[in-house]
């Protein structure tokens, strides 16, 4: 089958930063998609994007789809002709559905008896002539927020298209793309090439674009920034420190990348170098220089979209732009060190939490009583914890935060420093809101622990008080991540502390509140411990055995945990399944009784098999009961020593035997098995 290498390429105004890389790789794969779903062949596949522009290059596409063979079966027989020999209307309809005369149908075996059969071959469309409405879907199913229109056109996207290119080899094919007729003209760069530029054929794309100072590939240009930007960190004797999104986004912002650096005044270097890092990403998209020690050095690095030929005035240019940014910051900063960290906290009066829940002094108040309470559990300073717990967001009404606000708790840590606090009260200030997102770093030292725990259980307690639950992707106070830190928090530090201890401790706080304590309680655990179902990426780990382990009503999560890795990996074992069955059948015949179950008499076994049984249960007991550091897996390797003992009284035992003392003595010896087999987890729910 002939082919041919595709080109389409979609010209606009500057296209969001952020967005460009995934707006990319979606219109790639919704190309891509269309075109096998339509049963087109291709090879290699490229993506380029960059301000003013998205394309997509394939090579190898089929000219055209393969020719489709239709066969589809009618009616019986038997119930195609009357009694005349004369085709009946389901015949005649089938036929019609089909689009061709009653005499065009066969008749063909079939194991249901002989049918009607419709059988036709279907060429294959061009695929030139498939390709705008493809082009079309992948457009339309853009992950873009809000579109927009232009001018007199009912056309949206994201930008303004200026101009449309669709190729196939050297040929421009036929279509009208968001209102704009394609063609083999795309265009240079804005300043260096501003002028269109005329495709001979799909594969002179990228070459002809870089001939027009125009680096289409979103890739090549993120791989020049970073290797440039790393070696001229080199040459100031630093490293430079090079943010991944930061990145991406300036990659989509120029066509042609030309590292440069330029210099501030080291007097700068007076204020927290997370505030000028945040003025030179945030605002201003540059990269900062870090010595060998990590300490922030007086020099950045930025990305040029023109090649200069004074490129002294363009740095020159940076470094006034970048001055008074930093020159604000240090402002901010002198201006909060004239007063105390503790003397911003009466501001906070002022400052709504929540409006039923109150201010942020009264949370913070809150918080530092439950920091008392969860203290001396994490091992702890109580004093510290409490402190740190006051001041922990006095930094929301300082002027640097007020500025930056990504500085919360940071710029409160250096205030906290400054006034002469605790190391452990200025770093839990700073660490409070760790961990922030999946896979971040935990609170480093105890009182940070404890902060980091009472600000969220706080949280969560007093918002599910109010009745205010989470519901399908509203989340406006982050309960999913407060209570997923939590978790990370007790079971990564090794905490065995119960869910039902910190939810009491905190709802006690909340006594200005009317609400069902056990209910709030219950439902704020429950709803803590579900996350449990998504929190680990082992494979390994099946939702049979984490709700094993969640049917023991538990409290305490590094328990609940540690049980969830042992039931994981002795779900995979030989005695799993043999057990997991012998505790359903247990538990159902339990659930059967209709009396009092009584303590087990020995002296009432009347078969060997329940007594071997019995002494077989009361080594497995004994050995439970020494096991008091909680190795599940001694746990479970012992309970597999019932397997064969089960077995066999199930084989030779009649439970619900005739003299009733007997019956009620092997009710009792059951209940003490499915006590014992359900001491680590449920396993009746494992399916193995």
């Amino acid at each position: 089958m002939n082919t041919f290498d595709f080109l389409f390429e979609l010209g606009t105004e500057e296209l969001p930063p952020k967005s460009l890389k995934k707006l990319s790789n979606a219109l790639t794969n919704g190309i891509c998609g269309g075109l096998k779903e339509a049963g087109i062949n291709f090879a290699e596949v490229e993506s380029f994007a960059a301000p003013r522009r998205l394309a997509v290059s394939i090579k190898a596409v089929d000219a055209r789809q393969s020719d489709q063979e239709i066969e589809r079966l009618g009616p019986n027989v038997k119930a195609a002709f009357d009694k005349e020999g004369n085709p009946t209307p389901a015949a005649l309809g089938f036929a019609k559905s089909n689009g061709v005369e009653f005499s065009e149908l066969t008749q063909v075996e079939t194991p249901k008896g002989t049918r009607l059969q419709y059988k036709a071959v279907k060429p294959g469309a061009e695929t030139t002539a498939l390709i705008q409405p493809i082009i079309e879907a992948a457009l339309a199913q853009l992950p873009i927020a809000k579109r927009m229109r232009w001018g007199a056109s009912r056309n949206e996207f994201v930008r303004p298209v200026q101009w449309v290119v669709l190729m196939a080899d050297d040929q421009v094919i036929d279509a009208c793309i968001l209102g704009i007729s394609a063609g083999n003209t795309t265009r240079g760069h804005r300043f260096h090439a501003n002028q269109e530029v005329v495709l001979n054929h799909a594969n002179d794309y990228e070459q002809a674009l870089e001939s027009n100072s125009v680096i289409a590939s979103f890739e090549r240009r993120k791989q020049t920034i970073s290797e440039d930007a790393t070696a001229l960190g080199s040459t100031l004797n630093g490293r430079v420190v090079i943010n991944p999104e930061l990145l991406d986004e300036v990659t989509a912002l120029v066509e042609l990348p030309v590292v440069m650096h330029g210099n501030f005044d080291k007097e700068f270097l007076e204020v927290p170098a997370e505030a000028l890092i945040s003025s030179m990403e945030e605002h201003q998209k540059y990269f900062y220089v870090v010595d060998n020690l990590g300490k922030l050095m007086p020099n950045f690095v930025f990305v040029s979209n023109i090649k200069s030929v004074k490129p002294e005035s363009v740095i020159e240019g940076n470094e006034k732009v970048i001055r008074p940014r930093l020159a604000d910051a240090a402002f901010f900063y002198q201006t909060d060190l004239k007063t105390t960290l503790e003397s911003k906290l009466s501001r906070l009066e002022n400052v709504v939490f929540q409006k039923q829940l109150g201010t942020i002094a009264e949370k913070s108040r809150r918080v530092a009583e439950l920091a008392k309470f969860i203290a001396p559990l994490v091992n702890a300073n109580i004093a510290e914890s409490e402190r740190a717990a006051l001041l922990a967001k006095a930094d929301l009404v300082s002027e640097m935060v007020l500025e930056f606000d990504d500085l919360q708790g940071i710029a409160g840590s250096y205030y906290a420093a400054k006034d002469g606090e605790p190391h452990s009260v200025a770093n839990a200030i700073k660490e409070q809101y760790l961990p922030k997102f999946a896979g971040d770093n935990l609170p480093s030292e105890p009182v940070a622990t404890t902060l980091a725990l009472a600000e969220r259980i706080d949280t969560l307690a007093g918002i599910f008080a109010i009745g205010q639950l989470p519901t399908g992707s509203k989340d406006p106070f982050a309960l999913r991540r407060a209570s997923i830190a939590v978790l990370r928090i007790l079971i990564e530090n090794k905490l065995d502390i119960s869910l039902t201890t910190l939810f009491n401790e905190a709802l006690n706080g909340y006594s200005f509140l009317e609400f069902d304590v056990s209910d709030v309680k219950a439902k704020v655990e429950t709803y803590c411990l579900d996350r449990f179902r998504a929190w680990y990426d082992d494979p390994q780990i099946s939702t049979e055995a984490i709700n094993a382990v969640l049917a023991k009503d538990l409290s305490s999560p590094y328990d609940i945990d540690a049980r969830i890795r042992e039931v994981a990996k002795f779900a995979s074992s030989d005695d799993a399944e043999s057990l997991a069955a012998a505790t359903k059948r247990v538990s159902n015949i339990l659930s059967k009784a209709d009396f009092d179950i009584i303590e087990v008499d020995s002296n009432r076994f009347e078969e060997e098999a329940e007594k071997v049984l019995y002494e077989k249960l009361k080594t497995v007991l004994s050995s439970l009961e020494t096991n008091t550091s909680r190795d599940y897996d001694f746990a479970l390797t012992s309970l597999s020593q019932l397997r064969d003992p089960i077995d066999t009284f199930f084989d030779d035992v009649m439970v619900n035997a005739e003299d009733e003392s007997v019956k009620r003595n092997r009710y009792a010896l059951l209940q003490q098995l499915r006590n014992a087999l359900t001491s680590v987890a449920d396993i009746s729910r494992l399916v193995v």
